[in-house]
């Protein structure tokens, strides 16, 4: 596909994707600039001194002089100054069309409002181990258009809806929504402009994957266009699920052939089952072998900050779920580690609390009153966590990580799980969810 080297592309929004845009583009012969509404921008200084650049505000009248806007994903496409640029009639891309402009190689994308980093680092690592030259990356790690140095001949793309609602006709080889829970309404306004964001992501695709456990998944297209489903359940003919023996083994299953016991398995819990099964999918659709994406499984430690497993103590196992900032992720933590040890008496102490993001917990209530045996409230928002769950489980609260931790272990005995997984943000008490995390893991370190 040619590229056309025609007028003003100008990049909205810095930082590590806006940077890779800005390069990208300069490097392939296109006039370019940049706009930010922050004076000094990250990656201000890693941008080549050809391009205009105009930091400190949106710069309106720059962005009308725009034959294409590159956004970046951190941007509202509703800001007053894209608007203005819009309602002239000037297309908003994203980084992510860019790319797809600019290669015809197959590209596996992959979003959902959780467990897509996971999904997204193990397929790339299942095709890596199967031969395959993989570029891995989105929004996850390196920038989409980063990618592109290392001629790979295949893309494996992590996507967020912020993304997608800037991508149209991306025609994946294959696209997958893993599952949808309410995430970034303050963006999309509500449930329906989240999924419509999230659905673009089959716009023009080849192969489908869907979640047969999440209605939401699965898309409207048309009826020749192959989909294959994965989901905790015994599968159909050719479908990928789980079978159980007598003994309550669980076991990764395509229709009614056993492949792999759960056990197997390094990343633990029915939540990675359902990881591995969409990998198992997703690579399948792109013609991995499957006796490597098995070997592959056995292996694989999973990610840090998601369900990262730290330590034994006492028989008590210890879990780092930072990246848990939404009610999704953490259900599937709970649920995913508490039906694990259910038959050994096991039960979760879990730790919650931050930056609430408007989301309704009382969405917790079921699992907790099934799993916990313990909720630590931390954080801002601890107020109306407390509201929202109380009557399911203990509920204690802490004034800092540490403390909570010290409490979850002496709440904690044998066969029980400890699980750090906020179901919120964590800018009131750290920069970041990893920093987050890395305090936990420290604190769960220093226990005796």
């Amino acid at each position: 596909m040619l590229i056309q080297r025609g007028g003003l592309k100008v990049v909205a929004g810095l930082g590590i994707s806006g940077v890779a845009a800005v390069n990208f583009l300069h490097e392939h012969g296109y006039r370019v600039a940049v706009t930010d509404s922050r004076a000094t921008p990250p990656g201000h200084d890693q941008i080549p001194a050809a391009v205009q650049a105009s930091f400190g505000q949106l710069d309106e009248e720059l962005l009308l002089q725009a034959e294409e806007i590159v956004i970046s994903p951190g941007l509202d496409p509703k800001l007053p100054e894209i608007q203005a640029a819009a309602a002239k009639g000037i297309p908003i891309v994203s980084e992510i069309q860019i790319l797809r402009r600019a290669t015809d190689k197959p590209i596996v994308a992959i979003t959902g409002s959780n467990a897509k980093s996971t999904v997204t680092t193990l397929l790339g690592l299942m095709a890596k181990e199967a031969g395959k030259k993989v570029a891995v990356g989105g929004n996850l790690g390196r920038p989409a258009l980063d990618l592109t140095k290392d001629d790979p001949e295949l893309y494996v793309l992590e996507l967020s809806s912020f993304q997608l609602e800037a991508t149209s006709n991306l025609a994946a080889e294959v696209a997958v929504v893993l599952n949808m829970s309410e995430d970034h309404l303050d963006r999309h306004g509500d449930m329906m402009g989240y999924h419509t964001a999230k659905h673009r992501i089959f716009q023009a695709v080849k192969k489908v994957v869907f979640n047969r456990d999440d209605s939401l998944t699965r898309p409207l297209v048309p009826d020749a266009t192959p989909m294959q489903s994965f989901g905790l359940n015994a599968p159909d003919m050719n479908q990928f699920g789980i079978l159980r023996d007598d003994d309550g083994t669980i076991w990764l299953a395509r229709g009614r052939e056993r492949l792999l016991k759960s056990s197997d398995m390094y990343i633990q819990g029915t939540h990675n089952v359902a990881n591995a099964l969409a990998c198992l999918a997703l690579g399948e659709a792109i013609g991995l072998p499957l006796d490597s994406m098995l070997n592959t499984l056995k292996t694989f430690k999973g990610l840090e900050h998601r369900c990262e497993f730290v330590k034994e103590l006492a028989g008590v196992r210890y879990y780092n779920d930072s990246k848990g900032t939404n009610i999704g992720a953490t259900l599937a933590a709970i649920d995913g580690l508490g039906a694990a040890i259910e038959a050994q008496g096991g039960k979760v102490a879990i730790i919650l609390g931050g930056q609430g993001k408007g989301q309704d917990f009382t969405a917790l209530r079921d699992s907790l009153n099934k799993y916990a045996k313990v909720a630590v409230l931390i954080g801002e928002d601890r107020p109306i966590i407390e509201k929202a769950i109380a009557g399911t489980t203990a509920l204690l609260h802490a004034a800092t990580l540490k403390e909570a931790v010290e409490i979850c272990q002496q709440h904690a005995q044998a066969n029980d799980v400890v699980l750090l997984s906020p179901a919120c943000a964590s800018f009131d008490m750290f920069k970041g969810y990893s920093e987050r995390g890395h305090q936990f893991v420290d604190c769960v370190n220093s226990l005796a």
